[in-house]
């Protein structure tokens, strides 16, 4: 599922599955990936959120609060949700024939839009959008 990851998608995963740890929680889910999107400082992702006016700092602390944390447990492995797989499988459709980008990861969580990711994205963009007509 991971095969078709750049370098730098490589990095975001293993900052996801980190943050996985961090939190004690057992799987990966899209809010550990888009904490490791925005912790991993890409150009191309910084461009994309600004062109759409949400503020990455905001968006970060959203979705680190939004994590919690866990129960204390014993690791026997970390689980990938069905949605990152979703997730994956459309970055590597807009990927096509290259390596899965991080910005690749970020339009694919937008994309598939059902992730409180995808909410906290939308809901940063549309503050934002409505605090600089005003």
């Amino acid at each position: 599922m991971f095969a078709k990851f750049s370098p730098a998608s490589g990095r975001v995963l293993r900052a996801a599955e980190q943050e996985c740890r961090n939190h004690n929680h057992y799987y990966v889910g899209v809010e550990h990936l888009l904490v490791a999107l925005l912790e991993e400082h890409d150009p191309g992702i910084s461009e994309r959120l600004q062109a759409q006016a949400i503020d990455v700092g905001e968006v970060h602390a959203e979705a680190r609060r939004a994590l919690g944390t866990g129960e204390d447990r014993l690791w026997e492995g970390i689980l990938v949700t069905p949605r990152v797989r979703k997730v994956v499988a459309l970055a590597g459709d807009m990927a096509g024939e290259q390596a899965i980008e991080p910005l690749d990861l970020l339009e694919a969580i937008q994309a598939e839009g059902g992730s409180l990711a995808a909410e906290i994205l939308r809901r940063a963009q549309s503050r934002n959008i409505a605090t600089a007509s005003e």
